[in-house]
């Protein structure tokens, strides 16, 4: 009998999906980028005609993605954030705020955290922004890299949002061992902590909680879709450079998503094949809708091929329409390598404030 599908409760994606990390059974969907059916618990295939038919579809691409990432732990009792502030500046108008708060038990997850001056007494728009594969983690999306185009977290505070800007496990100052950590993942753990990033905007007297969104390029760039794919809380997503449906990427070699950082199930469960994988990043961008989804997949990136990027696009598109929201997924392709040049992030704010309704300076 087929596992649980996943329950909605206070616009948050419980998963109740996979009973521990067994080994997952037999996905039943045979094409991932037939998104307008859903497969019942007889393994007859419906239409989907209606959002209630999608929020089924959606259920079975949470699990889908839990089949390969492992089970999200449990949120059911989760321990205080204990937030630590360690270091307090101001410039540029920001208070700049370094922290750790706590995941999970025995677990510190550090950041940055900036607070506008504007912030003060209201309630303002967050943003929470993942760094890419870099070894200073967190500083580079905060501006305190050499790579100008990639300092989002920056620019959004400037802008007037208050930004948590979290290391990824292992970069930074965030030491982490995953093969101790019990977790079938890192990308599992990552949608965690950055859930925990969520609750922890969410306590913040001068956020509002109702308007929150991600941002990410790179490494973070499918983090930010892999959170929000399970978390409806963030209301907008913007991905730079950030994925491609696994037949595309390197002509369907998907060894790269395989290690302890990402999903090593993919070579273990599933033979690094990507007709056998039980989700595709064509449901993870349909599964936004329809919330706000922005993708900057340049014309040369040599990571995630753009041709796939533009098939899945057509595809997610009917999902947007379904639910009338055809402006709410935006799709760009500059003509560049793997980078967030400027005038596609000024976009992708853009984009943002219209998602949030913020009043930019």
């Amino acid at each position: 009998m087929r596992a649980a599908r996943i329950a909605f409760a206070t616009g948050l994606s419980c998963a109740l999906a996979l009973a521990g990390d067994m080994p997952p059974e037999k996905d039943p969907y045979s094409n991932h980028s037939k998104l307008l059916v859903y497969i019942d618990e007889q393994q007859i295939e419906h239409p989907v005609k209606t959002p209630d038919d999608w929020a089924r579809r959606r259920a079975d691409i949470v699990l889908g993605m839990q089949r390969a990432m492992g089970q999200l732990p449990s949120r059911g009792s989760l321990p205080p954030l204990d937030v630590n502030v360690t270091e307090t500046s101001q410039e540029d108008g920001l208070t700049r705020l370094k922290l750790t708060f706590v995941a999970e038990q025995n677990d510190r997850v550090p950041a940055w955290l900036f607070v506008p001056a504007r912030a003060a007494g209201g309630r303002s728009p967050a943003m929470l922004a993942l760094h890419q594969t870099t070894k200073i983690g967190k500083d580079e999306p905060a501006g305190r890299g050499p790579m100008n185009n990639l300092h989002y977290g920056l620019e959004l505070a400037q802008r007037g949002y208050i930004v948590l800007i979290p290391d990824y496990p292992s970069f930074g100052e965030y030491e982490y061992d995953f093969k101790a950590s019990g977790r079938a993942s890192g990308t599992i753990k990552g949608i965690f902590n950055h859930m925990r990033c969520v609750d922890l905007l969410q306590t913040r007297e001068e956020v509002d909680p109702e308007r929150i969104g991600v941002i990410g390029h790179s490494l973070g760039g499918h983090n930010a879709m892999f959170v929000a794919a399970f978390d409806e809380r963030l209301k907008v997503v913007v991905s730079s450079c950030g994925w491609t449906p696994f037949h595309d990427y390197y002509e369907g070699k998907i060894a790269g998503w395989t290690s302890d950082r990402y999903m090593p199930r993919l070579r273990d469960v599933y033979d690094l094949d990507p007709n056998r994988v039980p989700f595709d990043f064509y449901e993870v961008v349909a599964s936004f809708a329809p919330r706000a989804f922005f993708s900057n997949s340049p014309l040369h990136d040599a990571n995630f091929e753009v041709a796939g990027v533009k098939k899945a696009a057509a595809a997610v598109k009917e999902v947007f329409e379904m639910f009338g929201a055809d402006d709410a997924l935006v799709i760009r392709y500059p003509d560049c390598e793997h980078d967030f040049p400027p005038e596609i992030r000024q976009e992708a704010y853009q984009f943002v404030d219209r998602a949030l309704r913020a009043k930019t300076p």
